[in-house]
């Protein structure tokens, strides 16, 4: 029998009702307690990290979890982290760049409503996430949500109220789980350390992971990142103001990458930004389809331009957690564009990167 080790960092799945609305207060012993079934599943271990709404997750604590994984890294099968779904999407990036190549699962889950809720999706989620958490071709780290298995750098949060409040972002869900079976999604791993999950080609194939290369872990995180939405008549001296604060900005452009360039205003101001040593990584403020600077002269300036980097089809989430990953190894500008055009486990569909 597998053993799992469950991590509490609070969210709605631990809250309860008080009169300055929900609040975290219920233990991971106690929820796992709520879902008798699966204590028949495995074993578990629990460590309760925090107890925390997840607006209040931040960096340090991405690097509390991360510490956790890897100490006990050689002790557990698996690990499932129980979180808000808020910030859900952020941890499970930042997590996916600290651990990389992790043959053993690292699931993170919540839900939309309090386990004590009548009408709960805390039960399906968790009894999800442990029953994927224990399937001998799952690894990495990946959100369960709502049936769905998600790469952890593909997930976003697309629904307030909703329990299929996650979608992945721009790639195949990794999975989707019906009753008690995982349906896995054969093309959606065709691309980012796939090795790591190769399913057989047949039924009858050897039910043997493949070699892979050997885990990654990351202890540093660069948190100076700062993203910037453009709208209409957003003045870019708001670039020179952020250099007191921020090392990189990651800057959600208009449709499929337009900067306004009415008065050459934006380019004097990103170019002094990158003359600087900060870094800018362009996106998309639109959510789906990504990212392409060549389409249209408002971002042909920026497509061949040293010092930008192009988020391409990335969500911002990920975005985010890898630019810090990538400041906290380097300040190098080569490495800096050598380690985010790495794909790490489908944060970005291959050959994209600008010529």
């Amino acid at each position: 029998m597998k053993k799992l080790l469950i991590l509490a960092t609070g969210g709605t799945i631990a809250s309860v009702s008080t009169n300055a609305g929900l609040v975290p207060n219920i233990s991971g012993k106690d929820l796992v307690k709520s879902v008798p079934l699966i204590n028949e599943m495995c074993e578990f271990d629990f460590l309760q990290l925090m107890n925390i709404d997840s607006t209040n997750m931040r960096p340090r604590d991405w690097m509390r979890m991360r510490a956790c994984i890897v100490e006990k890294y050689d002790d557990y099968d698996a690990f499932v982290i129980l979180h808000g779904t808020d910030t859900m999407a952020y941890t499970a990036a930042a997590l996916s760049y600290l651990i990389q190549n992790s043959q053993k699962p690292i699931v993170l889950t919540g839900s939309q409503q309090p386990m004590a809720n009548p009408f709960t999706d805390a039960k399906l989620n968790l009894y999800h996430s442990v029953l994927y958490a224990i399937d001998d071709f799952s690894c990495g780290v990946v959100v369960v949500f709502g049936n769905e298995v998600i790469a952890g750098t593909r997930a976003h949060k697309q629904r307030t109220l909703s329990f299929n409040a996650f979608t992945s972002m721009n790639f195949p869900a990794l999975a989707h789980i019906r009753g008690n079976k995982i349906i896995r999604s054969y093309a959606g791993m065709g691309t980012g350390n796939s090795e790591l999950c190769t399913m057989p080609t047949k039924p009858h194939d050897a039910l043997v992971k493949p070699d892979s290369p050997k885990l990654q872990t990351y202890d540093r995180l660069n948190e100076r990142v700062i993203v910037l939405k453009l709208t209409p008549e957003l003045n870019p001296s708001i670039f020179y103001l952020l250099k007191r604060d921020y090392d990189a900005i990651v800057l959600e452009t208009f449709g499929i990458g337009g900067i306004p360039d009415h008065d050459g205003e934006y380019e004097k101001a990103i170019d002094d930004w990158i003359a600087s040593g900060r870094s800018i990584v362009v996106t998309t403020q639109v959510p789906e389809e990504g990212l392409d600077l060549g389409v249209y002269q408002v971002g042909h300036t920026y497509a061949q331009k040293r010092g930008v980097l192009s988020g391409d089809d990335m969500s911002t989430e990920a975005l985010v957690a890898k630019t810090m990953w990538v400041l906290g190894q380097t300040n190098d500008q080569d490495e800096i564009s050598k380690l985010f055009y790495r794909v790490v486990f489908h944060d970005r569909v291959p050959g994209q990167r600008p010529a």
